[in-house]
């Protein structure tokens, strides 16, 4: 059985947006740990707040499933989601000391997992939630997220804060944590710096769809990719690759008529905001 099985998955935020995830189809084994591979805007994070049942999906045939179970209708226990909007939560940015907050949300339950990610994040208990760093309170959520075992988990831009010492210590505790556990790991990052002996699996999404379902790595000589790449190719080339392609088919479809991006240089016509701008500039 799979541990994280999506099927005929298409999903629009509203009813006025183009769909965000077109027929996704996905499996993933269990103990596997996948990068997700896409520019900004993509379907990385919809799919994991997806898979995190942070969204409901109301199309009709969708299945989407964390060990076996249906994770609308049949919450699957042991799932862990780690995101970046966590860090701007009123809640933990008030004046809370670290080691109360820790306590608050069961961390007396878990001491010795909990010490374990104190020492490796290098987190100092007589911190105050409103008087740190964005990347020691990014710290803080792994603790908090982290000092409870979890069988998936889900990761979106959690290490973006991260100094490179901390993010690789993660990296490695992930990894062997992963390993003993059977437990399965799906990260959507843009940062491939010393990551490259961290995936069993890489994956590629453009416009809301795997163009590259997810695939293992390291490449192999037998594998789909060395049609594309070398088997001793990093990572971050992977990626460099993928996301020129990327930009180069979007820039194909505007030339077909999709909405540009960049500046506007055969505009003629200045704009409501150029004109008041220019009317009321006293800078000069």
């Amino acid at each position: 059985m799979s541990s994280i099985a999506v099927a005929n998955l298409t999903y629009c935020h509203n009813l006025f947006s183009p769909p965000s995830l077109v027929d996704v189809d996905i499996a993933l084994p269990p103990g596997s740990r996948t990068i997700l591979i896409g520019a900004n805007g993509a379907g990385k994070s919809t799919l994991l707040q997806l898979l995190a049942g942070k969204k409901l999906v109301t199309a009709v045939g969708a299945d989407v499933r964390i060990s076996g179970r249906d994770v609308f209708r049949d919450s699957p226990p042991g799932v862990t989601f780690l995101g970046t909007e966590w860090a701007m939560n009123p809640v933990v940015r008030g004046d809370i000391v670290v080691s109360a907050f820790l306590d608050s949300v069961g961390g007396y339950r878990h001491k010795e997992r909990r010490d374990r990610l104190l020492d490796l994040l290098d987190i100092d208990l007589d911190w105050h939630m409103h008087n740190i760093s964005d990347g020691e309170r990014r710290r803080v959520q792994l603790c908090f997220g982290l000092m409870v075992d979890w069988d998936v988990l889900l990761l979106d831009e959690v290490t973006v804060d991260l100094d490179v010492l901390v993010r690789d210590d993660l990296l490695k505790f992930l990894k062997a944590d992963s390993e003993e556990r059977g437990a399965t790991i799906l990260y959507a990052t843009h940062i491939f710096d010393g990551l490259n002996d961290f995936p069993t699996h890489i994956a590629h999404m453009c416009f809301g769809a795997f163009t590259t379902p997810p695939t293992p790595w390291p490449l192999t000589p037998d594998s789909p990719l060395t049609q594309q790449f070398q088997p001793s190719t990093t990572l971050y080339n992977v990626a460099l690759q993928w996301l020129k392609e990327d930009r180069d088919f979007r820039r194909e479809l505007e030339k077909q008529g999709r909405k540009q991006r960049g500046a506007r240089r055969d505009e003629t016509v200045p704009s409501d905001s150029e004109t008041f701008y220019r009317k009321y500039d006293y800078s000069h």
